[in-house]
């Protein structure tokens, strides 16, 4: 019976015997163990051990780690399945084919992990960005970050490229026309690019400053090679174009050091001057007493007769350059508007028309 059996398996088809692809078949399926074997030592062993650690670093090294190595085993295990089996040299060379696919498919997991492992500059450079007082470092770390990840997949392709056999040189030679529409295609990509080198050494606005490009008013939440995200106050997502950033003029609504209020009160016009004056003293003492309220520049006067009011001209800075605190601060100095002139008994206007009917005496006759 084991002479049969073994008679069997001895049996070749297509060049291997059966137990070739017996074996290989084996290899794959003890790769397929082994990959469950490494999500539970990751996902369990490993991820309980990392839990325990204060630091965020091995928390990024054991996410970028993961599914390489995953990937790895599967490369490991279906090379040496194919190492088991005998394949032809003619009319392709498959053993030299297969030698350069592994390969290639190495580097590409290699690639992926450095590529995954470069979230670490948010841990490593990021704390270092915090202790600083600049905000030029916060904006350089992401910069850094995408900028190695660029430098990765750049050298994983040629790498790739020259392992298959193919001269880069060679191929960027003899692109041709091709080449000049390949470049043609890429001048945005450039443009792009060189807009964002353009907004990180002019640094027209930062991470996190309220800014406004034509149409578009937001928070900058992120700036990349080729775009920069805009978070608006509809809590939408819009991404510009570093090149139309470079073109277009930005208003930096946080680089101004105080927030402007500018409103008129009008007053009913049977206020009297003496009335007036009282309202003047006392919206200048509010303004001059309000602690977030700029002291360095404001005006209270009485200046138009208007349609319906008589118009008090107010101008003031707040402190605070904060949207939500910039409100308070308006608020309270309203209110305090309004109490001022309710003890004064004086009436704020609201727009009104007097008609005059006039009865006239019909002719005689």
């Amino acid at each position: 019976m084991w002479q049969q059996i073994s008679e069997s398996l001895d049996k070749t088809f297509l060049g291997n015997s059966l137990w070739q692809y017996l074996l290989a078949v084996l290899v794959i399926l003890a790769t397929m163990a082994a990959k469950l074997v490494a999500r539970h030592v990751i996902d369990r062993w490993l991820a309980r051990l990392v839990q325990r650690s204060s630091s965020e670093l091995d928390d990024r090294l054991l996410a970028a780690l993961r599914r390489p190595a995953f990937l790895l085993i599967y490369i490991a295990g279906l090379y040496l399945a194919v190492e088991v089996l005998t394949l032809p040299t003619e009319p392709v060379n498959l053993p030299r084919f297969f030698h350069a696919l592994f390969t290639s498919l190495l580097i590409v997991d290699v690639a992926y992990f450095l590529y995954s492992a470069t979230s670490i500059l948010d841990v490593t450079l990021g704390k270092w960005a915090e202790k600083t007082e600049t905000d030029l470092d916060d904006q350089l770390v992401p910069f850094l970050r995408r900028g190695l990840r660029v430098v990765v997949v750049a050298l994983a392709a040629v790498m790739v490229i020259q392992n298959l056999g193919y001269s880069v040189s060679s191929l960027v030679a003899g692109l041709g026309l091709g080449g000049l529409a390949f470049a043609l295609a890429a001048r945005d990509t450039l443009a792009n690019t060189f807009g964002s080198i353009t907004i990180f050494t002019d640094r027209p606005f930062k991470l996190g400053d309220w800014i406004k490009v034509g149409s578009v008013e937001g928070v900058v939440e992120d700036i990349g090679f080729r775009s920069t995200r805009v978070r608006t106050f509809e809590k939408t997502l819009i991404t510009i174009p570093n090149a139309k950033l470079t073109d277009t003029p930005i208003e930096n609504v946080d680089a101004r050091p105080l927030r402007r209020v500018k409103m008129v009160v009008g007053l009913t016009y049977d206020t009297s001057a003496e009335q007036m004056e009282q309202a003047l003293a006392a919206i200048r003492d509010i303004l001059g007493k309000h602690p977030g309220v700029s002291q360095d520049y404001w005006l209270v006067y009485f200046t138009d007769f208007g349609a319906s009011s008589l118009d008090i001209f107010i101008y003031y800075f707040t402190v605070s350059k904060v949207w939500a605190e910039y409100l308070e601060v308006r608020q309270q100095v309203n209110l305090e508007i309004m109490k001022r002139l309710e003890q004064l008994g004086l009436s704020i206007a609201f727009p009104s028309t007097t008609v005059y009917l006039r009865r006239d005496t019909a002719p005689e006759g």
